[in-house]
C-alpha cells in the first residue's frame, strides 16, 4: 500500500524574526532626490511623462520653500549665490604699527585689493536640493532633445529660479539652450524674447565684463531696451552714479546679474575718491558706494571718520 503524500517539511522563520520584519519599513525617499544626474548614467527621467511629473514636483517644492521661507527669502538667496570666478575687491585697509585704521597719509591714495568678505551663514539644504533637481531636469531635456512648449516652459521657469541665487552655472546652459535650440522651433514671444535675450546680454556685461560680447549679442537679436542700454553705457564709461540709478529702477531678476559687477562699480567709485579728495562728507561717501559707512568699513574700508558725518581719506604731507 503505498504511503499518503506529505509535502515536504519547510520550517518558517522564528516568530522574533517575524516581528523584527514587520516593523522595518522602508526609508523615506524624498520625489526630488529620487533620480540620478543623467549625465552620470541616469536613464529613467528620458521618459517624458517623467520629465513632466518631476518638473510638477519641483516647481511645488520651490513655491513652498519661498513660501516658508517669508522675509529671510532674501538672505536664503544670498547665502547661496556663488563666485563668478571674478576677484571682488574693495579699499583696503591701512594700519599703523599699534595695529589701529588711519587714513593714507601720502598724495597717492594708496589702495589695497582685498576679496570681498563671504556670508558666514550656511545655505538652506532644501534649496540646494531644489536646484540640484533642476539640473536633473535640464540635462533629461538636453539628453532627449527636447524642444517643445513643456521644454519651453521648464527652462523659463530654470532660468527665473536660479538668477535670484545668481547660479550662473544653471541659468547660462538654459539661457543658451533655450535661445538656441528651442526658440527656433517652439517660438518665444516677442516680450519673453527680448526679456532673455536681456538676462543674456546682462550676464556677459556684468559677470563677465564682455562688452564686445554684450553689443554683439544686442546686435544679433535687434533687442532695445533702455534700462538695458543704461547698465551697459554705465560700465563702458564707469559712471557709478548712472549704474547705482538704472539698478534701483530694474527687476528682481536683472539686479541679481546686476550684483556681480557691484564690487567693481563700488572699488572704482571709491578709488575716484581715494585719488581726489583729502576729505569728503560721509553721506558722499555713501552715496558714491551705494552702501552704508558701517558696511564699507566691513569690507574693508581704512578710511578715517571724525566729527561724526566728516571722513579723512588722505592726509597732505608735511615738509
Amino acid at each position: 500500500m503505498s504511503q499518503p503524500y506529505r509535502p515536504p517539511a519547510r520550517r518558517g522563520a522564528s516568530g522574533a524574526w517575524n516581528t523584527a520584519k514587520s516593523r522595518l519599513k522602508p526609508a523615506p525617499s524624498d520625489p526630488l532626490s529620487t533620480y540620478g544626474l543623467p549625465s552620470k548614467g541616469e536613464t529613467r527621467l528620458n521618459d517624458f511623462k517623467a520629465q513632466e511629473t518631476f518638473y510638477n514636483k519641483i516647481v511645488e517644492r520651490y513655491m513652498k520653500f519661498c513660501g516658508a521661507s517669508g522675509d529671510a527669502l532674501t538672505a536664503q538667496f544670498a547665502a547661496l549665490s556663488v563666485s563668478n570666478g571674478r576677484q571682488s575687491t574693495i579699499l583696503g585697509r591701512k594700519t599703523n604699527k599699534e595695529g589701529d585704521l588711519t587714513p593714507s597719509d601720502g598724495n597717492s591714495g594708496e589702495v589695497t585689493a582685498l576679496p570681498t568678505p563671504t556670508s558666514a551663514k550656511p545655505p538652506s539644504p532644501e534649496l540646494q536640493l531644489i536646484l540640484s533637481a533642476m539640473r536633473k531636469l535640464r540635462e533629461a531635456i538636453v539628453a532627449t532633445r527636447r524642444i517643445d512648449n513643456f521644454a519651453q516652459r521648464a527652462y523659463i521657469f530654470i532660468i527665473h529660479a536660479a538668477l535670484l541665487v545668481q547660479a550662473w552655472e544653471s541659468y547660462v546652459p538654459a539661457l543658451h539652450y533655450l535661445l538656441e535650440e528651442i526658440h527656433p522651433r517652439t517660438p518665444l514671444s516677442v516680450p519673453e524674447l527680448n526679456e532673455f535675450v536681456d538676462y543674456h546680454i546682462l550676464d556677459l556685461a556684468c559677470r563677465l565684463g564682455d562688452y564686445h560680447a554684450a553689443f554683439c549679442v544686442r546686435y544679433q537679436y535687434g533687442t532695445r531696451d533702455r534700462r538695458v542700454d543704461a547698465v551697459l553705457k554705465s560700465l563702458v564709461r564707469d559712471d557709478w552714479v548712472s549704474f547705482w540709478r538704472v539698478r534701483r529702477r530694474v527687476d528682481g531678476h536683472q539686479r541679481a546679474l546686476l550684483g556681480f559687477a557691484e564690487e567693481g562699480v563700488r572699488l572704482h567709485a571709491l578709488k575716484c575718491l581715494a585719488k581726489t579728495y583729502f576729505s569728503v562728507e560721509k553721506v558722499f561717501v555713501e552715496r558714491s558706494g551705494d552702501k552704508e559707512w558701517a558696511e564699507l568699513v566691513k569690507g574693508g574700508v581704512g578710511w578715517e571718520l571724525v566729527e561724526g558725518d566728516r571722513v579723512v581719506i588722505r592726509r597732505p604731507k608735511v615738509g
